[in-house]
């Protein structure tokens, strides 16, 4: 077998079973061709079991890092015919904002910002968390270039207190310019404003009516429901703080591939010497009305 892998085998091989070299690498390429796909499904597999709620780009991605030159369109279609493609299902949401309150509500400054670096812009939103027989609260706090949480915290009621909790983990290590919420009253109040007073940081709220105004914030709650709560069944509220706390820290921040990242993860995308994403928000819910007397200009830069 070795003298037949030298010089020659190939014709002698040929020769011997009476076929031409044309038709054995016809064959060969086929057989390649054949391997190269079973790897590929195999791994496919491996990797859509591991990340179950990993749609057919984000698969991609994985699939490319581990060497393999290979399109959205093929990915999917092998997705597809595994039956491997992400499945999303909808769930009752309970109200977690409350906007009626007789608190200032401030001008939303974080539309058209354009970002180029972290701790520019923050933003914060709340949402619940089902247990078994009960609704328990999620506050969060991301940056909106790196989309890292900065912060967070949960609790069973919906006082301003947890917000503050968030925002408080957040600035023991980071300093934004400008906070994006809601019009909650839970980011309204006194309490949270002095907080961002305190700290030098402009607040800056949702316009009525649009979502859109804080995207980064409800994308994270669709992630984080998709691939987290909604195939979890909780204890209590430890239980979903600890496994919670988990998938942000150690999924969310430094596994997830995010798109708007260029498909690194929050930490990853921090860590690049070079961030070549300037990011400018904007939302289709129309112009934001000229800036008042006594609204506050602010002009984010490096």
């Amino acid at each position: 077998m070795t003298r037949l892998q030298g010089s020659g085998s190939v014709e002698r091989l040929c020769a011997a079973a009476g076929v031409s070299r044309a038709s054995y690498y016809r064959d060969w390429a086929k057989t390649a061709r054949g391997r190269e796909e079973t790897a590929l499904r195999d791994l496919v597999q491996r990797l859509a079991l591991a990340h179950r709620f990993y749609g057919y780009r984000r698969i991609t991605e994985l699939v490319r890092r581990e060497g393999f030159a290979v399109n959205r369109k093929r990915i999917a279609r092998l997705m597809r015919q595994d039956n491997l493609l992400a499945l999303r299902r909808k769930t009752f949401k309970p109200a977690t904002t409350d906007s009626r309150h007789d608190f200032v509500v401030w001008p939303n400054l974080a539309r058209k910002l354009t970002l180029t670096d972290v701790d520019q812009l923050w933003v914060a939103d709340i949402t619940y968390v089902r247990l078994d027989e009960a609704f328990v609260y999620l506050a969060v706090v991301l940056d909106g270039f790196s989309r890292k949480v900065v912060g967070w915290a949960m609790a069973d009621h919906l006082k301003a207190s947890l917000a503050i909790e968030a925002l408080d983990m957040a600035l023991a290590a980071r300093r934004p310019l400008v906070h994006h919420s809601d019009r909650g009253v839970q980011y309204a109040c006194g309490d949270y404003l002095d907080r961002l007073k305190a700290h030098d940081i402009q607040p800056s709220m949702s316009r009525v009516g649009c979502p859109w105004d804080n995207a980064m914030a409800e994308s994270f709650m669709k992630t984080l429901k998709t691939e987290e709560v909604d195939a979890t069944a909780y204890r209590d509220l430890d239980d979903a703080k600890a496994r919670i706390g988990q998938f942000i820290e150690e999924v969310y921040n430094r596994q997830r591939l995010h798109s708007a990242l260029r498909y690194l993860s929050p930490e990853e995308f921090e860590a690049q010497p070079t961030r070549l994403i300037h990011k400018t928000i904007h939302n289709p819910c129309g112009p934001l009305p000229r800036p008042t007397a006594t609204t506050t200009e602010i002009t984010v830069a490096n």
